[in-house]
């Protein structure tokens, strides 16, 4: 499923921490989990698509990457975007 321009305003503006905050890591981490959520559903499907498992790889590193940042640098903001979009589950 494709991210329509709606559906990522109504992304950006549940995970901002202010008016026009698109570049926070808390709003990357929230569109890049609705993508990755999106490819998922697309691998039920399917299964043989490599070209687009090398995008979600892509996707899932980058979410890491982005989440690593936040641990290292405030803990408990970092359980509360975990929490906030049940990523461990």
């Amino acid at each position: 499923m494709s991210q329509t321009a709606e559906m990522k305003r109504a992304i950006i503006k549940d995970y901002a921490a202010k008016a026009n905050d698109t570049g926070s890591p808390e709003v990357q981490i929230a569109l890049l989990t609705h993508r990755i959520n999106g490819l998922t559903e697309h691998f039920k499907l399917h299964s043989k698509d490599n070209h687009s498992r090398r995008g979600l790889l892509k996707m899932v590193s980058q979410r890491r990457s982005l989440l690593d940042h936040i641990k290292k640098s405030d803990v408990p903001r970092y359980q509360k975007i975990i929490e906030r979009l049940e990523l461990r589950r």
